[in-house]
């Protein structure tokens, strides 16, 4: 019988509840903390005192960002060239020796960047290295002082194992099934233009895409039309022949997607030619929770919709599955959107647009739980390459102040050192 199953379960409940998320609640557990601490003040030290036996200002203290040393990045083939220059500012920016690894399915791109990109860089200090799985794998024997991995949580999952095994810190930027819930007080129009504005981005290849819409049957019966309308405007009566939508990457990835299309039914689109590698941009409908499309991250140009009777089942539905990389909510009501913000955890959210989070380099990009750890962009690309080494500075003087922390320990003593810690600064201690 497992002794921890019961406690895990109940605070997993609790927190799923939404207890723990207000700012009051917070701030009562803190003050519930200072209480024990005052009240059972006497207790405490008589403890340490039979485990231990034992009982700063004028200092600088400070941290001290520094580069971790040799750290190694893994790219994407889906933005080859963003995916892989973004992470590199921050790791270079910080004042690493960095390794790269470009994704060998975009394979014009890999040869662009591991034949022209090391002539502007020195090469003492940054190297290109190529390859597929085999070769990757043997790359992750060796040990680096970070990595940075962007791609499937699948692959994730080897990365840290392989990272685990030299205690290797790693930033995940992994994928998900990213929800999008549309609101019955909405305007069709404005949602259908911006959900298919950036779920046929990139033809659906974007980690950050809408995977599925949830929303009642009456929004939905007014969402297709609007929809459709939509995706005429953006690329024509015929698709195929539009500039502006491209192609899947590979056959692999292809073929996986033309299986997809089985699910539920084709509402629009549905297209799909294997010598040009096109899948039409597409809207699903009568989808069920356990068919195949629902199952994975679609990573192509199909949208299936779900129906929700309303705004509680569609937050409990999000919250049943995997913490998504991003969430989107569209509603006239701020109300709702706030809702969907405060009752479910993803790696980014958007109300009433699509992933435009995460052009903005003010904001950190990463996922939560199965989308990923750790953040980058901007400033945080820095951080997230460098170590944040706490540092503090003491006078090699004032000896006779500092005597009072040496024992033996009188009553005085001790007072005198909870005053100071109890009134001592964020940059300065006196123990």
């Amino acid at each position: 019988m497992d002794p921890f199953a019961d406690t895990l379960q109940r605070l997993r409940e609790a927190f799923s509840s939404g207890r723990t998320r207000p700012v009051e609640f917070r701030a009562t557990q803190l003050k519930g903390l200072g209480r024990f601490l005052q009240e059972n003040k006497q207790l405490l030290q008589e403890a340490l005192a039979q485990d231990l036996h034992k009982a700063t200002q004028l200092d600088s203290a400070f941290i001290r960002k520094e580069p971790f040393g040799l750290v190694l990045i893994i790219a994407p083939w889906n933005y080859p060239v963003n995916l892989t220059l973004m992470p590199l500012v921050g790791a270079l920016a910080a004042g690493n020796c960095v390794v790269l690894k470009p994704s060998e399915i975009s394979k014009s791109t890999e040869k662009v960047l591991a034949e022209v990109l090391p002539r502007y860089l020195d090469q003492s200090c940054f190297a290109v290295v190529l390859g597929g799985p085999e070769e990757t794998g043997q790359l992750l024997e060796h040990k680096f002082d970070h990595i940075f991995f962007t791609g499937s949580p699948r692959v994730g999952k080897i990365v840290m194992t392989a990272a685990a095994k030299h205690l290797t810190p790693v930033t995940l930027e992994l994928g998900g099934k990213n929800p999008c819930y549309v609101d019955d007080n909405c305007d069709p129009q404005t949602v259908a233009n911006r959900v298919a504005w950036f779920r046929y981005f990139n033809t659906g290849q974007t980690c950050v895409a809408p995977d599925y819409i949830l929303c009642s049957p009456e929004t939905q019966a007014r969402l297709l039309p609007a929809l459709q309308s939509a995706i005429t405007r953006f690329y024509g009566d015929d698709p195929r022949a539009s500039p502006d939508l491209g192609r899947i990457i590979n056959h692999k990835h292809f073929q996986r997607l033309r299986g997809l299309l089985s699910c539920g039914r084709v509402a629009i689109g549905g297209q799909s030619d294997d010598s040009d590698r096109y899948i039409a941009p597409t809207v699903l409908v009568d989808v069920q929770e356990t068919e195949p499309v629902m199952q994975e991250e679609i990573f192509g140009p199909i949208l299936p919709i779900l129906n929700v009777r309303g705004l509680d089942e569609a937050i409990d539905f999000i919250n049943r599955r995997e913490k998504p990389l991003a969430l989107y909510a569209f509603s006239n009501n701020s109300q709702v959107v706030k809702r969907v913000l405060a009752q479910t955890s993803s790696g980014g959210f958007c109300g009433n647009d699509g992933f435009m989070h995460m052009t903005l380099s003010s904001l950190p990009f990463g996922g939560v739980g199965a989308s990923g750890m750790g953040n980058y962009h901007g400033k945080f690309s820095f951080d997230t390459f460098s170590h944040h080494r706490t540092c503090l500075l003491r006078s090699p003087g004032l000896e006779k102040i500092y005597a009072i922390r040496y024992p033996p320990h009188s009553p005085r003593n001790l007072r005198v050192l909870l005053t100071a810690m109890e009134t001592r600064s964020c940059s300065c201690t006196l123990l």
